[in-house]
């Protein structure tokens, strides 16, 4: 590990002089563990990350590289009024690595802020490895470390750390299933049964392609869905799937119109001639050169050879080749409730922090968040500084408020939604104009939440001394703040 001036530690060079030969143990180099070490390196926070990859796999990992995206390219929404847009807006204002990688990737995606995977992982992967306070260690970490550490091994924690997090935890982990969708070609596709549109026309016009469904074509889809034949699960676990990424067969056998108001819903789009089809099937780029797409929605355990045959039933994707079809995998999180504080600490050995998915959060977005908020916790305790948590106003707050009030009987991962905040208080009450629609409300209501966000982060920054990195501009140029 190279860098032995204070140059290389602009933020606190004074915790660099005191804790050079200490380094913090980050393991795993998923978002979460990439997160966590960027921000203690960049506030003189010398750091050894471990990461077992491409040394030792995973069932859902493609190659070596850190930060690898295994399920979707999108890191959801980025209008600054959205939860997730909110969350993104207040991870830049702390320096977030993954967010300015997402930012320099992007790829075209309406108002989703999507990312060309490859570049989004090498990008951080060469971030991270020329940094001078950090060290990477291509192995296996399988025992908890003694000192400092934040362990961030995500959802396919590999079975030793699980078997020492059992044993440390007195408990089991608890887990559900989670699926990732397939990619298709973008030359096997036939365009003229295709039309370029994103829902609502937001964002550029080709960011999406669509397959419209007529009633008939729909009926028939969703029969052989519903009778694709699936890979089975282990007949001694239970089979619980995150709501919120459902596989397509699961959510089809819910009902025949499941599926016609969930990821093929038709609102917000027209086809060429002006009408509204039956139900659609959204492919979102994977990369700026439109080589691939990715089917929307379309996670699912269904065999491969079912896939293919099914999925080509989809107008457009008659001679469809896929590039990757979607598969399963079991995905471990603990009862954060129980064992973790609002700074990320194990009750149990404070010393110990987790963060990541293994947390219970879902999504990639979240899991670099958590990520973030461990290392900044860590940085500021390195520097001599007594922190208060982040307010639960803010998006970086509500997630920690998710993870350690939950009730832990009925704990389970989420996403960053307006649900996990706190509500307004009486100065949002007298501004609602009774006779503005539901939705003019809800918007108000948004703007409100998010602009208590901002206040209360920039009061927490100042209040622990902690600098506001001003924002980059959006795709359109705009400058993005956590109120804009």
């Amino acid at each position: 590990m190279g860098g032995d001036t204070k140059e290389s530690c602009p933020r606190y060079p004074d915790a660099y002089n005191e804790l050079v030969n200490d380094p913090v143990e980050v393991i795993g180099g998923g978002l979460a563990g990439c997160e966590c070490a960027y921000q203690l390196a960049e506030r003189g926070v010398p750091v050894r990350l471990w990461e077992m990859r491409p040394r030792r796999t995973t069932p859902a990992h493609k190659t070596g590289d850190l930060a690898e995206l295994v399920c979707s390219n999108s890191l959801r929404s980025d209008d600054p009024h959205h939860a997730a847009g909110l969350l993104k807006r207040e991870m830049e204002a702390l320096g977030s690595l993954i967010i300015a990688a997402a930012r320099a990737s992007a790829v075209p995606a309406g108002s989703a802020l999507a990312v060309d995977r490859h570049r989004f992982a090498s990008r951080i992967t060469e971030t991270l490895t020329s940094h001078p306070l950090i060290q990477i260690e291509r192995r296996e970490k399988t025992e908890l470390p003694t000192g400092d550490a934040v362990i961030a091994t995500g959802p396919l924690t590999s079975p030793d750390m699980s078997r020492a997090l059992t044993e440390l935890l007195g408990s089991e982990h608890l887990y559900f299933y989670d699926s990732i969708a397939p990619i298709v070609d973008s030359e096997s596709l036939d365009e003229s049964k295709l039309f370029a549109a994103s829902r609502y026309d937001k964002g550029e016009g080709d960011d999406y392609l669509n397959a419209p469904f007529d009633r008939e074509q729909y009926l028939a889809f969703h029969r052989a869905i519903v009778e694709a034949e699936v890979s089975p699960l282990h007949d001694f676990e239970q089979t619980l799937f995150f709501e919120g990424c459902l596989p397509i067969e699961e959510l089809a056998r819910r009902g025949v119109d499941t599926l016609r108001f969930g990821p093929m819903k038709p609102v917000g789009l027209r086809t060429p001639d002006g009408s509204r089809p039956h139900a659609v099937v959204q492919f979102r780029r994977e990369d700026l050169a439109r080589s691939q797409y990715n089917l929307v929605g379309f996670q699912s355990r269904m065999k491969w050879g079912e896939q293919k045959r099914v999925f080509r039933m989809i107008p457009g994707l008659e001679n469809a080749r896929f590039t990757r079809l979607g598969q399963v995998h079991r995905n471990t999180f603990l009862n954060s409730p129980i064992h973790l504080n609002r700074f990320y600490r194990l009750k149990t050995r404070p010393r110990i922090r987790i963060a990541g998915q293994i947390t219970g959060v879902e999504g990639y977005l979240e899991s670099a968040a958590t990520g973030l908020a461990a290392g900044l916790y860590l940085s500021l305790e390195r520097a001599g500084v007594s922190a208060s948590a982040l307010p639960v106003a803010t998006a970086l707050g509500a997630l920690a408020r998710h993870l350690t009030e939950s009730n832990p009987a009925r704990f389970q991962p989420a996403n960053i939604n307006y649900g996990l905040f706190p509500e307004l208080g009486p100065e949002l009450g007298p501004e609602l104009d009774p006779e503005f629609k539901r939705r003019s409300k809800r918007h108000q209501r948004r703007q409100a939440l998010a602009e208590r966000a901002r206040d209360a982060l920039l009061a927490w920054c100042r209040d622990h001394r902690v600098e506001v990195v001003q924002p980059q501009p959006a795709k359109d140029g705009k400058v993005l703040t956590c109120a804009s």
